[in-house]
């Protein structure tokens, strides 16, 4: 038996698997990613990147371009109807439209991506092979064993069986993984809800779907209930139907019989291309840590696809998890720092589950929504609005401990998403998005040198990457806005944590700024 070792393990090459090992091999982190199928999927199943997501990942170079390109000629419209039919004249509900996000122009300076999961996939695995990821499909996670200094798993690729040793292991392997069990982690939320049969298929739509600028239908009628994406960007449609007792055997003709009803056109022209089944689920894991071993993405937090997130929330898992463990493999941050993961990603997991729990209620037949909670108020605002709490961020007396915040009007509190300020850098306009990722970044109000000095003093001697920079020295604030949204006054300071997340913030000047900068640095990254 063949002996490797890898400071990562992962398993699964979903979104959270592929966007951890790409994260982790571009901060120059050796890893392995094993994925039992022979490649990424070609079903489209999740549309889109969020905002949050894309902000994570965008640092990789070329990144965000590529992505943009798959996007274009899908289209950027986000209505969602629920009709009997394609050729329903007038649709019961448009949800979510265009207008609904108009307020990302002035919150982020990341594009809008339509993209299909499949494509998504298929770039996250390039950019992860380029940058060094050893990512090895048709192999499987046979067992794992770990103690006080990391994981043992067993992996198998054909006959072949080779012992890995990893300092940490991450579970990417989706609701119907191994590892979650394996760990005997505990899950609960609602279980699964019921099975859903996915076909794609292409046929001619070009009359229906024209100047509709819907791409998502709900469809409700007497044959079926489920939904059909239109617009995929991969050359196909898809008629997802919820499973039930009189839907029968899904023979060719009988999938084709569901297609032409959720369109409404009974002989419409199809071709099938392909089918999968799988369970629409509500099923939350108790823990995302356990040890040396992490939970991400849909092992973690299986949801309803109703409101889009899911695959936003297993990329934001992924890259999270990526930047934490950086940081300890490194020694910038202490082994305790990974407890953060847990108590910030597991809210956000539940807070977006029971979001999307509720939209499915909403989206099913009136008898069919007995017992589902009721929509969040302002679903949209929860995209880069959710606030964590934990010993990585430095709570501010007086602070509510909310669990969100309006991100259309941020406060640059302690928790919360660093606000998104349009900057010129010696000619060049910026975001103060585009300076987090690479590490710390200590954010000073123009009379804030003292702040700077004390940042470049500490981070050599804490060994920690931390980049101070002046807001009114050579980052200029174009609009005026930097204090109002970061809340600070004069000689005030924000600390940014890689992932774009304040992790404290000093409202003006300090007696001893090195001194203060240094007792917050240690206490967010767990050391003495």
């Amino acid at each position: 038996m063949d002996h490797e070792r890898v400071p990562v393990l992962i398993v699964g090459a979903g979104y959270a698997g592929l966007s951890a090992a790409m994260m982790l091999a571009w901060r120059g982190v050796p890893v392995m990613l094993v994925e039992r199928h022979p490649g990424t999927s070609v079903q489209p199943k999740a549309f889109g990147v969020g905002p949050r997501a894309l902000e994570l990942m965008r640092p990789v170079p070329g990144l965000e371009r590529s992505l943009a390109e798959i996007s274009e000629g899908i289209g950027d419209s986000t209505r969602i109807a629920i009709a009997t039919s394609l050729a329903d004249p007038s649709p019961n509900m448009i949800i979510h439209g265009q207008d609904d996000f108009a307020f990302l122009a002035d919150a982020t300076p990341v594009p809008q991506i339509g993209a299909p999961q499949s494509e998504v996939e298929r770039i996250l695995r390039t950019q992860a092979e380029v940058l060094g990821a050893d990512l090895r499909f048709g192999t499987e996670l046979v067992s794992l064993e770990q103690d006080a200094v990391g994981v043992t798993a067993l992996i198998r690729s054909g006959r072949t069986e080779t012992s890995v040793h990893a300092d940490y292991l991450i579970a990417a392997d989706g609701h119907r993984g191994a590892v979650r069990e394996m760990t005997g982690i505990p899950a609960g939320g609602k279980g699964e809800l019921y099975r859903m049969h996915s076909i794609m298929f292409d046929a001619d739509l070009t009359d229906l779907v024209r100047d509709r600028e819907v791409t998502l239908w709900y469809i409700q009628n007497d044959t079926m209930t489920g939904a059909v994406i239109t617009g995929t960007g991969v050359g196909a449609h898809v008629v997802a139907v919820n499973d039930s007792p009189t839907l029968g055997e899904l023979t060719p003709d009988r999938r084709v019989e569901l297609i032409r009803s959720a369109v409404g056109v009974p002989d419409l022209d199809v071709r099938l291309i392909d089918s999968a089944s799988f369970p629409i689920g509500h099923i939350l894991a108790d823990t995302y840590r356990k040890g040396r071993v992490f939970l991400a993405g849909d092992c973690a937090h299986t949801m309803p696809p109703t409101g889009g997130q899911g695959g936003s929330t297993a990329l934001q898992d992924g890259a999270d998890l990526a930047w934490r463990l950086w940081l300890v493999i490194t020694g910038q941050a202490g082994p305790d720092f990974l407890d953060s993961y847990d108590a910030e990603r597991r809210p956000v997991g539940v807070l977006t589950a029971d979001a999307q729990l509720a939209n499915l209620g909403v989206r099913m037949p009136p008898e069919a929504r007995i017992g589902y909670p009721e929509p969040m108020e302002d679903p949209v605002g929860a995209l880069l609005g959710y606030r964590y709490h934990s010993a990585a961020t430095l709570t501010e007396p007086g602070d509510d401990g909310s669990p969100m915040e309006d991100p259309r009007h941020p406060t640059g509190r302690p928790g919360s998403r660093a606000p998104h300020v349009e900057l010129d850098w010696e000619g060049r306009p910026i975001s103060t998005i585009d300076l987090f990722g690479s590490g710390f970044v200590l954010l000073a109000d123009r009379h804030g040198q003292p702040w700077v000095d004390a940042g470049r003093a500490i981070r050599d001697r804490l060994g920690v990457r931390l980049a101070p920079h002046l807001i009114g020295g050579e980052l200029k604030d174009l609009r005026d806005t930097w204090r109002r949204r970061y809340g600070v006054g004069d000689g005030g300071a924000v600390l940014v944590r890689p992932d774009g997340f304040v992790a404290w913030r000093s409202a003006g000047s300090a007696p001893d700024p090195a001194a203060t900068l240094e007792r917050a640095l240690r206490r967010i990254l767990a050391r003495p």
